[in-house]
């Protein structure tokens, strides 16, 4: 089996590389660098890197994922390469984990001395006892989420990775104490203490700069896993959330979607205080499915982590034309592709209307299930055939009403709301949304009508027909509304 021997350069002072790392590089025929910008590059003369890779990659994954593929490529081809990557190819080494993740290949790695040796020995700090934690600084957001440090944050090898941490916590003290370490054990080698407003503006980083965060006042995200520990709590301890299951909160959590759609509707772009009403509702929404993660979570099914990381993982492959080399200039292409990746990945749904939702409302369960009938040409070749069928269900419905039975009244009803839903969507209309306006515009008629009656002296409840008809006239004329 081809084989990739993986060497560590130690964290910058040559003296550090061991003796049998320099033995293995001097022995190697085929040797490549992930990157020559290290102080001990030099023990592999000649050998290729991949820097070229850092400056024309969109992504540090593109760049992992190419070099892993020359690699395996080059030890298929030769029997043998071997791979030096800076410090210990077991700490927060990407490729490194993505080789031996392979199969096809033999993965030998040799120990070397970490960057961290150096930081503990700078700080003076024993990692285990002061109970540090180690995080990737392009992770930094997710990574740190809900701690307070200690921490210690590597791969900031650039002011925009400082930046980026310096932005992740929301609501920082500025006066927050952090240490930048740079090109420890060199000459040149620097710890810098600093403020966290500043971390960003005090030197210049590159690949051998690191952070330490003795602590954090708010750690990031902290409203998030402030929010997760109430709906713990919650759970734990209230009688009404103790009692609730994922069949009983069915209810609320169709409630609480329709008032967020409410809160849309009332949204003001020229009023931010109806931002407020929205806010609200949205985080309403938001307990609903924290409350089924918590539950799922005692259950020992499933955690809150576990549903973001679905939908994130899901999202990225579902826009490769975002995240991947997939050209999709148009809506209509992302969504081509998107029912292309969503029948691989799930393939057991080969029916015409496998997956489709059974308890969304009627009259968009009818839209889509038109929709799917017609992509196998199950449909109207125009809006006129459907206008047609209206004619035709209306028929029906008399006639069932004139022989008094209720069930075939409510069967030709029901055939009648389809026929008008098949309509709406060969014109265009979403149904929903079009029936919904006209109950808006009914109930303020109606109003409109009872402050007419009102204002003339006239209950309205003891108007005949014929009189509220005369009024619906006025208001429809006067008020347009």
């Amino acid at each position: 089996m081809p084989r990739v021997t993986v060497v560590g350069l130690g964290p910058g002072d040559p003296d550090l590389v061991t003796v049998a790392t320099q033995g293995i590089l001097a022995a190697s025929a085929r040797t490549y660098l992930r990157t020559s910008r290290h102080p001990s590059a030099h023990l592999a003369p000649g050998a290729p890197s991949f820097d070229h890779l850092y400056d024309t990659a969109e992504s540090f994954t593109e760049v992992y994922a190419a070099i892993v593929e020359r690699l395996v490529e080059d030890a298929t081809a030769h029997g043998e390469v071997t791979y030096a990557v800076p410090g210990s190819p077991l700490v927060l080494e990407r490729t490194v984990a993505l080789l031996r993740a392979r199969a096809d290949i033999e993965t030998v790695v040799h120990p070397a001395v970490s960057f961290l040796d150096e930081v503990w020995r700078v700080l003076g700090l024993d990692p285990v006892e002061t109970g540090a934690r180690l995080v990737d600084g392009h992770d930094f957001a997710v990574a740190a989420a809900g701690i307070t440090g200690p921490m210690l944050v590597a791969h900031t090898h650039a002011n925009w990775v400082l930046s980026g941490i310096k932005l992740a916590v929301e609501e920082p003290d500025p006066a927050t104490e952090v240490v930048l370490l740079h090109h420890l054990g060199l000459p040149d080698g620097q710890v810098v203490r600093t403020v966290w407003g500043e971390m960003d503006r005090t030197l210049e980083a590159d690949h051998l700069t690191s952070l330490w965060i003795p602590a954090l006042a708010t750690p990031v995200a902290a409203e998030m896993v402030r929010f997760h520990e109430l709906a713990r709590t919650l759970r734990a301890r209230c009688p009404w959330d103790i009692e609730q299951t994922h069949r009983s909160l069915v209810q609320y959590l169709l409630e609480e979607t329709y008032e967020v759609v409410d809160a849309i509707d009332a949204l003001d772009p020229d009023d931010p205080s109806t931002d407020d009403e929205f806010i609200e509702e949205l985080g309403d929404l938001l307990y609903q499915v924290e409350f089924h993660a918590a539950i799922a979570e005692e259950e020992g099914r499933f955690t809150m982590a576990d549903v973001l990381t679905r939908v994130h993982d899901k999202l990225v492959s579902r826009h490769p034309h975002v995240f991947g080399d997939v050209e999709a200039t148009t809506s209509e292409q992302v969504e081509s592709n998107w029912d292309a990746i969503k029948k691989t990945e799930k393939p057991a749904r080969t029916g015409v209307f496998d997956g489709l939702a059974e308890s969304a409302p009627s009259l968009q369960y009818a839209h889509k299930s038109q929709q799917r009938a017609a992509k196998i040409g199950f449909d109207w070749a125009d809006a006129e055939g459907a206008l047609a069928k209206i004619a035709e269900e209306t028929s029906e419905v008399r006639a069932a009403a004139a022989a008094g039975d209720p069930e075939a009244v409510a069967t030709e009803i029901g055939d009648l709301l389809f026929s008008v839903v098949n309509v709406a969507r060969h014109l265009g209309v979403d149904a929903e949304a079009a029936l919904r306006g006209s109950v808006r515009k009914f109930r303020s008629r109606v109003d409109a009508v009872r402050e007419l009656a009102t204002a003339r002296g006239t209950d309205v409840s003891q108007m005949p027909l014929p009189e509220l008809d005369a009024l619906w006239e006025v208001v429809k004329r006067d008020t347009g509304r």
